[in-house]
């Protein structure tokens, strides 16, 4: 393989002239043949058994090209770029530009390669850091909610439905005095005051009581994911058969030890107040790396190539499909439930992605620029921590994840702690 012409073709592309002599098409047209021969039969042999001569003698010379063609293709497009050493992101085009069995097989290689940005400002860059005091009415909101998660079920017979209760019920819905698809249940649960219906449904609830037959008059929200019955008015005939409410503990010290390691309520609830301090510091940390996430990619303002984007948005739908697996959500259940298509939601994570490229690109001119490296300790902790947290031995993560690959990563992580560390942040 040797590549004829390098031509820059546009901001991020370029074109390789790449020819594959004849001794080595020669090589690509015998494998072809081992591979298809198998298959062939020629009258007077039995399948299989035709020489190559024979097979070309009757169905032409280039009977094997293709084949051929296409067993090198993705080696020489590697072997190219390696010997180019390009940094591609995308293979849009590529086409056979000659061929025969002398000179060989040309090709003609378009190639997106990562842009080589430039950046700065990434010095003193202002961000904006918020803390939040954990107020007494805080604490109390929280143990308040520990309360309730804690409360006693039990079975009410003798008052209508409240909030904060769970009432076991039927309902049927009807537009224009027509049932429509998905608006009947029967038995279904649901915590009065949740907002797991449309508004105005659980409040017209509270108040009926078990056996009782009622009507729910609401109105479909105008963005309601069912096209048909956004904006429309609704009645849901409804009849309620339990009542299940809460019975809370006495805020006590006994409370504090069923809840806790604590053996009085004041120490439980001093407890509570130092989690709520650390878990408002961990959330006003990562308000503020998202900060200065945005504003260090806005920095970047070269082209970026499409490619990239439509990857790392491809990542992100992987992504989002592994996290809901596990609470049974599909995509396609997903979509239809949503009323989108693929196209539309995936269009909704084009802005972070693009942002999440142009980040990445900035962190790793950063770390060129001030000469950041991942050391071979660096490299090893990260490995056993990858190790540790997918519950693979060491040695197979090594052989998933290169060497290169990690200590890349390692770069940009240091790089962004180097840019927090020289940002001008402003607390309040």
């Amino acid at each position: 393989m040797e590549v004829i012409s390098n031509k820059k073709t546009g901001t991020n592309t370029v074109e390789l002239e790449v020819n594959v002599n004849g001794a080595e098409f020669e090589e690509a047209l015998q494998t072809a043949y081992l591979r298809r021969r198998k298959n062939i039969q020629i009258p007077g042999f039995r399948k299989g058994k035709a020489t190559r001569k024979m097979i070309e003698a009757k169905y032409g010379d280039t009977f094997f090209y293709e084949t051929a063609i296409n067993g090198m293709y993705q080696k020489v497009v590697s072997d190219a770029i390696d010997d180019q050493k390009l940094d591609a992101v995308d293979i849009p085009d590529t086409q056979v530009t000659d061929v025969t069995r002398e000179n060989g097989v040309t090709f003609s290689i378009t190639i997106t390669v990562k842009p080589e940005i430039e950046i700065s400002g990434y010095k003193g860059l202002k961000a904006e850091k918020t803390v939040k005091t954990i107020t007494d009415e805080d604490v109390d909101a929280e143990v308040e909610r520990i309360r309730e998660n804690n409360a006693r079920i039990i079975d009410v017979e003798d008052r209508p439905a409240q909030k904060t209760d769970t009432v076991i019920f039927d309902f049927e819905g009807f537009v224009d005095g027509k049932a429509f698809d998905g608006g009947k249940g029967e038995k279904f649960e649901l915590e009065l005051g949740s907002g797991r219906f449309i508004p105005g449904f659980e409040d017209q609830i509270e108040g009926k009581s078990i056996g009782e037959d009622f009507d729910v008059n609401v109105t479909f929200p105008e963005d309601y994911n069912a096209k048909n019955l956004a904006g429309k008015p609704a009645v849901f005939k409804c009849r309620i058969h339990e009542i299940k409410g809460k019975e809370l503990a006495d805020l006590d010290d006994e409370f504090a030890k069923d809840v806790s390691e604590f053996d009085t309520l004041d120490e439980y609830k001093a407890d509570t107040k130092k989690k709520l301090e650390e878990r408002a510091e961990q959330e006003a940390k990562s308000d503020l790396d998202n900060d200065i996430s945005e504003k260090l990619a806005d920095l970047v303002t070269d082209e970026i190539p499409e490619a990239m984007v439509e990857n790392r948005v491809a990542d992100m739908l992987r992504e989002w499909e592994y996290r809901n697996r596990y609470v049974g959500v599909t995509l396609k259940d997903y979509l239809r439930y949503a009323n989108i298509s693929l196209e539309q939601f995936k269009a909704t994570f084009r802005k972070p992605a693009l942002t999440q490229v142009k980040l990445r690109l900035a962190l790793e001119k950063i770390a060129d620029l001030e000469g950041i490296t991942a050391e071979a300790d660096e490299l090893e902790k990260h490995y056993e921590e990858l190790a540790e947290e997918h519950k693979r031995p060491v040695e197979k993560v090594k052989e998933l994840i290169s060497e290169e690959s990690l200590a890349k990563d390692i770069k940009v992580e240091k790089a962004f702690d180097f840019v927090r560390e020289n940002a001008e942040i402003t607390e309040k």
